[in-house]
């Protein structure tokens, strides 16, 4: 692996061997970790700049730092969910605490998730170039959680997560199913193709929308360039897979409100999330200015409080579990295709995506992270529904 060589190239694990301040070295401690230990986990430290970048930027310093080389670790996704398993940003004093009210001010009091800035993940994230996902991801360029309960290679475990969605969705020939943040158009390909639907789908990507229309080419797709407040129309079935992150809780109610108009009375809306353990009024600082831009989790506490009065939940499904293996194999695809990809993209690069996937897989294994699929229905729909596992 690239990760390896990179290790033994011109710096060596350890060879800043200044001791961490005391209040770092604890909390490491406590989740089992230490600064220049022995065990994979543990953290190298080549730059004794390090320590005060987590001192006084939290997160977000740890995340440059590492993308600056000033730090190295053989097991990234097994740090994190140590570090995660003691909430030990949330712990450290000082400046990085005042940086952390700064960012839960910033969402309490700005709607970072406005009509304005909807495209804005879009252009940082999903534009980045379609080859980086097209070598990550699996045939069905699928970017969300897999299902893992009877698969063993990652296609498989996506085709099991598509074939359930349509299954939980009850689709029937001949409807029209809306879905809200349609990627590169492999929910709606499979539910096309096996379930014989027509599909419109919504994305805030251009990228992701030029190839999704390629390949949903000659069947009954349409794939738009659209805010979910702009939707327009009436569907038999509603889902949305891996988008409601970007919401945010001052929009909750406004996605709802759409939702709910677009659906028919007796249809159903699959909702499939990440969601985190407790409610928080923050994100992650280096997630929000890397990756997700203006992105939020919802607690079930306010999923479950931001549906009131638009919808009742037929189903909750939690499988957070399988989003670490996914993500494992994501780094996996990604690290070997890394040849291809170096001539376009630097190795900050390279780094800022390893920390970004490995974080996620330790999110997810401390249990911090959580994933839902939600079936929602309204009132006047009739009947029982069946859960499906």
């Amino acid at each position: 692996m690239k990760t390896d060589a990179w290790l033994s190239g011109n710096q060596t694990p350890g060879t800043c061997r200044n001791a961490a301040p005391d209040v770092l070295a604890e909390l490491a401690a406590e989740a089992g970790v230490a600064f220049n230990g022995d065990a994979p986990w543990d953290i190298q430290v080549y730059d004794e700049r390090l320590y005060r970048r987590i001192l006084t930027q939290g997160s977000l310093g740890f995340g440059e730092a590492y993308m600056d080389g000033q730090w190295e670790c053989l097991r990234l996704d097994e740090l994190f969910a140590r570090l995660m398993g003691v909430d030990a940003e949330t712990r450290l004093g000082g400046r990085a605490r005042l940086r952390l009210l700064g960012e839960i001010l910033r969402h309490g009091i700005f709607n970072l998730q406005s009509v304005r800035r909807a495209f804005q993940v879009g252009e940082q994230h999903y534009d980045i170039g379609n080859d980086v996902f097209e070598a990550m991801l699996d045939p069905s360029m699928s970017y969300s959680c897999a299902y893992w309960p009877n698969a063993t290679t990652l296609a498989e475990a996506q085709r099991a997560k598509l074939e359930l969605i349509c299954r939980k969705l009850e689709l029937r020939p001949g409807e029209h199913l809306l879905e809200i943040g349609c990627g590169w158009g492999g929910l709606a390909r499979h539910a096309a193709e096996n379930h014989g639907v027509r599909v419109t789908g919504i994305t805030v990507s251009r990228e992701q929308q030029a190839l999704a229309r390629e390949r949903c080419a000659g069947l009954p797709v349409s794939i738009e360039l659209m805010d979910y407040r702009d939707l327009d129309g009436r569907f038999d079935k509603a889902v949305s897979v891996g988008m409601f992150e970007h919401v945010g809780p001052k929009n909750y109610g406004a996605y709802f409100s759409a939702v709910g108009r677009a659906l028919a009375d007796d249809g159903l809306f699959l909702l499939h999330t990440i969601g985190v353990h407790a409610t928080s009024r923050h994100t992650d600082a280096w997630i929000d200015r890397y990756i997700f831009p203006n992105g939020k989790l919802p607690s079930a506490r306010e999923l479950a409080a931001a549906l009131e009065g638009h919808f009742l939940i037929e189903d909750w499904h939690s499988f957070g579990a399988d989003y670490d293996r996914t993500l494992l194999a994501w780094w996996e695809n990604f690290d070997h295709a890394w040849p291809t990809l170096q001539a376009s993209y630097d190795e900050r690069f390279y780094r800022m995506w390893r920390y970004y996937l490995m974080s996620s897989a330790g999110f997810f294994r401390s249990r911090q992270g959580q994933l839902w699929q939600l079936v929602l229905g309204k009132r006047r729909r009739a009947g029982v529904y069946r859960s499906l596992r």
